[in-house]
């Protein structure tokens, strides 16, 4: 499919859909604690979602069953949210995603529940630092790939894995667009960028290089026992004056 481009009308459409997503990750980062359970997580993110005028994006999207991805530990992404707590010195990524206005906004982030390892720590900060990299390199008249290579040289100059199995993706008024984007690659390779266009940056990254594997609910992505997995998105715009952050703040 083509690369839809949006007009600045549209990416502002895009950016009131962002604003709101970024508050109901907010109300579910201050839930974030040892003895919730991802349940309780999802239920935050459905009213939230709800109480700002929009809808979730997630709920039923090709089956799934949650208005959230709840992924805890070794998980990396599209975890179903259990009844089970969350316990002091795991990780939790959640992946939330809504419409408003006609438009799709997608975000996650991964948050440490209590005091964690200073390797998890590590591993949360490398992630979002990664992402920070992707977004810098995502100007007019540089190519996909330089994003992507961003993104791996941070994280294997830190000594973490780039997860090859998922990868970001174009978005707007559906939440999966052209083009896939991934958080591996080499610069100066791909479609290049251009102005109005809007792409969800989502590196995924594990302490160990590891396979990931589907469990049998047809869902969970799991990068294997003693492993950890972080994730962290946001929605972006191209513009002529460079990257433009349509979720979550600087």
């Amino acid at each position: 499919m083509p690369i839809v481009l949006k007009s600045p009308a549209e990416i502002e459409r895009m950016a009131e859909a962002g604003a709101r997503l970024t508050e109901v990750m907010d109300r579910i980062a201050e839930a974030v604690r040892p003895g919730v359970s991802t349940l309780e997580l999802d239920r935050i993110a459905r009213e939230g979602i709800k109480a700002l005028g929009a809808r979730p994006a997630f709920l039923g999207l090709y089956g799934f069953p949650a208005t959230i991805c709840a992924s805890p530990n070794e998980v990396v992404v599209h975890g179903i949210p259990t009844e089970r707590p969350l316990e002091e010195g795991e990780i939790i990524s959640v992946d939330v995603g809504l419409f408003y206005g006609g438009y799709a906004a997608d975000m996650a982030r991964t948050f440490a529940v209590g005091a964690v390892s200073e390797e998890a720590e590590r591993l949360i900060r490398v992630t979002e630092e990664s992402f920070w990299k992707g977004f810098e390199a995502a100007r007019p008249d540089a190519r996909l790939g330089d994003v992507s290579a961003a993104i791996q040289q941070h994280v294997e100059d830190a000594g973490f894995w780039v997860v090859r199995e998922f990868v970001g993706h174009g978005i707007g008024s559906e939440m999966h667009e052209d083009p896939q984007l991934p958080n591996f690659g080499r610069p100066g390779v791909g479609p290049k960028l251009r102005p109005g266009m809007t792409l969800a940056i989502e590196p995924m990254v594990t302490l160990h290089a590891a396979p990931v594997v589907v469990l049998e609910d047809g869902w969970t992505a799991s990068s294997g026992r003693g492993n950890l997995a972080a994730h962290y998105e946001n929605t972006v715009a191209v513009t002529e004056s460079g990257p433009r952050l349509l979720t979550g703040r600087r």
